[in-house]
């Protein structure tokens, strides 16, 4: 199959870490890494935000990168790419009138707004995942949310003009459907791991302190880094390692390091908590096997890679019951979850976990097999390609009624 992957402001060669590059950048590598291993011939569109770079890249993986010129050439928030979609979207128009393929998947309503642009004269099915939802940010974040103001109006147009949605987690079924998107229309295709990478065998970091947790994202409020710091006050002989961020040299300069810095200060566990800066994929794995535990606690979150890296390292999860976590870590069994933004909680059930060495190591053992059954990439691939494939199954029935009513 010829599948068109398409993901605007995500570049699948980017360096993860920055603001505006992480989990889909990831998801967007690893799923196009997949698809070509079972044989299928994936290009990944992605705005080009560097005059350095070559128009066409062709990963390792097998996937081929062509980055749009649509805007200027320097990077740029993704919440101020709305007006360079059109330009975008003329581009992918072109392209696939020229060679066209057997389908498009978009990533984040952006991309989505672009691919329905570009299809309006063209029989492609569009496939949409997007990733994290306008409203759902907006509840969460309110003045702070620095999306533009049309972005809700138009995920509710995307969602109702693509194909099908290919949702991440059963929250977002559930917020789609209020938007007013068909629910026959949606499959939960989740993320995935590399288990290649992430496994229980391999070293781990060394670590001074007696217990360790780890906590890793991008530097920004919405992952709840400072909950986990506000819950180490009473979590006593344990470091707090964080991971994510700029390089280490940069983080002095960056505002949410200053602000997780000042707040463990003023906590009282400045000595208990390190900031890493950006980890390279190489490292990860054994930075998350030094951990006692895992401690994912954002507001809020479409989905989470980190729990399945650590739950394939054999680590113990405790995270946030939002979002795609509440799928992902089951309670009890895989890890605990716990509610936002409350770090007295928090405290309690890392105190009580880190008590309990039987209980963490049957969260392990239980949350490895969860991971290799059910979230390998080649599993996703094989997910979304039925997805894919009832997208195509429905375009014919339809292009055959249409023939037959002309």
């Amino acid at each position: 199959m010829k599948i068109s992957m398409v993901s605007e402001h995500a570049n699948p060669l980017a360096s993860l870490g920055d603001v505006d590059a992480g989990g889909q950048n990831l998801h967007v590598a690893e799923l196009s890494a997949a698809l070509c291993r079972q044989g299928h011939d994936v290009t990944v569109y992605t705005r080009r935000d560097d005059a350095r770079q070559c128009r066409t890249v062709r990963a390792k993986a097998g996937y081929q990168v062509v980055q749009v010129p649509a805007g200027p050439c320097t990077r740029l928030p993704r919440d101020e790419l709305l007006p360079y979609l059109g330009e975008f979207g003329a581009f992918l128009a072109a392209a696939w009138r020229r060679d066209p393929p057997d389908v498009v998947h978009a990533h984040f309503w952006m991309s989505g707004l672009a691919s329905v642009l570009a299809v309006r004269d063209l029989d492609l099915s569009v496939i949409q995942t997007f990733h994290a939802l306008g409203v759902v940010k907006r509840r969460y974040q309110g003045s702070a949310d620095t999306s533009p103001p049309e972005r809700i109006r138009l995920e509710r147009i995307v969602g109702k003009s693509v194909s099908r949605v290919a949702a991440t987690c059963t929250d977002e079924v559930f917020e789609l459907a209020r938007l007013g998107v068909p629910r026959s229309r949606m499959s939960i295709v989740p993320c995935g791991v590399d288990l290649g990478r992430f496994g229980v065998d391999g070293r781990a970091t060394a670590t001074s302190a007696p217990r360790r947790i780890v906590s890793v994202g991008r530097l920004v409020p919405r992952k709840g880094f400072a909950t986990a710091i506000g819950a180490l006050a009473g979590v006593p002989d344990t470091e707090l390692v964080i991971a994510g961020g700029p390089e280490p040299g940069r983080l002095a300069d960056d505002p949410e390091a200053r602000r997780l810095t000042e707040l463990a200060r003023r906590a009282g566990v400045a000595g208990r908590v390190r900031l890493l800066g950006r980890v390279s994929r190489s490292d990860m794995p054994a930075l998350l096997r030094s951990a006692d535990i895992v401690a994912c606690t954002p507001w809020y979150e479409p989905f989470g890679i980190v729990p399945l890296e650590a739950m394939a390292c054999g680590v113990p999860v405790v995270a946030s019951a939002v979002g795609g976590l509440i799928d992902t870590v089951v309670d009890g069994v895989t890890g605990e979850l716990v509610p936002p933004r409350r770090p007295g909680v928090l405290a309690a059930t890392l105190r009580r976990l880190l008590d309990d060495q039987a209980l963490r190591e049957a969260y392990g053992v239980a949350g490895m097999d969860r991971a290799r059954s059910r979230y390998s990439w080649d599993r996703i691939a094989a997910d979304i390609l039925r997805v894919y494939e009832k997208a195509l199954s429905e375009q014919n029935t339809f292009s055959g009624r249409a023939a037959r009513r002309a």
